[in-house]
């Protein structure tokens, strides 16, 4: 098998390559189990079990690692513009290259620190190369980045609010909880789960004048919060309406033309809305002494004008 047959395997697989659908299912039953063992073995009960967890997690990270193999091998394939050795290093310090990498380390290191550990998490990430070729993940990325000056704006304000609620409290609070609130820092959990709605009332004024910050800040969280969330939701209605009227045909283009106002047609004095009650037609603009003229319906047309009409001057009577 060749380089290029392995390259259109292991990418993203359309309905009418076999082989490459098989490798997409298999990568994702593999990543799916390994979570779910990742997550089971977390239960002592299921303690006589682990030589099966074992198992599975053998298998799944040896199809990982081979996995990541042929990524390296066939990067030159997927970075044609660079040479072999620049691909397979762009491949390495890419996105999905970091997530492979991650995603095999913590198998051989699990009784290592625990920073490698905490590294099998990481394997969820492997998801996203799953739904990268959706429609559905591509929205989202272009909403995230067509508003990212939006959102990174909203994050600044989130993040100043912080700071000052921060500082706020710690001023108010800090001789009444001095073990509680012990510098401004110590405010910041506080403003956090304050200014985002949550509360989790672990940390709580009991001055009057904390009382009266804390409702302040917890109204305020209520923008804040909804600031960036308009954002995205504003993203997302636009990103639709782009795909709804993307590739749509316009069937009755050939409907559309122009006709010129003379004293035979009949159509000088009338408005725009006598001229669509009284015909099978429909006016959108008026060019008039080399002016466009939206077309409304009290709009009287001229001679010499010209419409630019959808359907014909047709009488719906006749018809």
């Amino acid at each position: 098998m060749n380089k290029k047959r392995v390259f259109s395997i292991i990418q993203i697989g359309t309905k009418d390559d076999l082989a490459s659908r098989l490798f997409d299912i298999v990568i994702v039953a593999a990543i799916i189990s390994n979570i779910i063992v990742m997550f089971l073995d977390t239960f002592d009960e299921l303690a006589p079990m682990s030589a099966v967890f074992g198992a599975v997690e053998w298998v799944t990270v040896a199809f990982f690692c081979l996995e990541y193999i042929l990524r390296i091998w066939t990067a030159d394939l997927l970075y044609p513009e660079k040479s072999p050795r620049a691909a397979r290093l762009r491949f390495l310090v890419s996105f999905d290259g970091v997530v492979d990498l991650l995603t095999i380390l913590p198998f051989f290191y699990l009784s290592g620190f625990i920073v490698f550990r905490m590294l099998r998490v990481v394997r969820i990430f492997h998801l996203f190369r799953i739904n990268a070729q959706y429609d559905s993940f591509h929205i989202i990325v272009n909403v995230l980045i067509e508003k990212r000056n939006q959102i990174l704006s909203s994050v600044f304000i989130i993040i100043v609010l912080m700071l000052a609620s921060s500082l706020g409290i710690y001023s108010a609070e800090h001789k009444a909880q001095p073990e509680v609130f012990k510098n401004a820092f110590s405010g910041i959990w506080w403003s956090v789960s304050t200014l985002l709605t949550v509360g989790y009332g672990d940390i709580y004024p009991i001055t009057v004048v904390g009382k009266l910050m804390a409702i302040f800040i917890a109204f305020l969280g209520v923008g804040v919060v909804a600031i960036p969330t308009g954002i995205i939701s504003a993203g997302f209605v636009e990103q639709y309406t782009k795909k709804q009227n993307t590739g749509r045909k316009y069937s009755d283009i050939e409907q559309i033309g122009e006709i010129l106002v003379d004293g035979e047609s009949g159509l000088a004095g009338m408005t725009v809305g006598e001229i669509s009650d009284s015909f099978d037609a429909k006016v959108y603009v008026i060019i008039r002494n080399d002016l466009a003229l939206i077309a409304s319906e009290d709009v009287k047309v001229r001679r010499r004008d010209i419409l630019v009409v959808k359907g014909s001057l047709v009488s719906k009577e006749e018809k």
